[in-house]
């Protein structure tokens, strides 16, 4: 079985910084590929950042393009999201998502991963 355990999430103040991680099981991290999506409340779940499986092809979501990095440790199959320079509209709860390795959809579609894990709660105070 596959599992992803978010953490890292907490209460910031707007300018601040915190780095969620994801921890998989189950599953090699060079075997799929990796994403973070945010959902606000009342709002469609979002894509953030993901990581290719070759760790070689980053993609960013506009909006926190140059504030976000997206990174992995591959021995301790772990993802990280680092965010910096938070915002109030940054709050949201965000979930890590793993594929199968390969599907025809992008990698901004959340239903192109497979694997999802219970979410960690950002919030941003102005």
């Amino acid at each position: 079985q596959v599992h992803l355990v978010e953490s890292g999430g907490g209460l910031v103040q707007a300018g601040g910084s915190l780095r969620l991680s994801c921890a998989v099981s189950g599953r090699a991290l060079s075997s799929s590929n990796m994403a973070w999506f945010r959902q606000a409340p009342g709002k469609e779940r979002e894509f953030a950042a993901s990581i290719s499986r070759s760790g070689e092809n980053l993609y960013y979501a506009d909006s926190v393009k140059g504030r976000f990095t997206i990174s992995r440790d591959i021995p301790n199959n772990t993802v990280y999201l680092q965010m910096n320079r938070l915002k109030p509209e940054d709050t949201a709860v965000y979930y890590c998502a793993a594929d199968n390795g390969y599907s025809p959809r992008t990698v901004t579609t959340p239903g192109r991963y497979d694997y999802w894990g219970q979410g960690t709660q950002v919030t941003v105070s102005s």
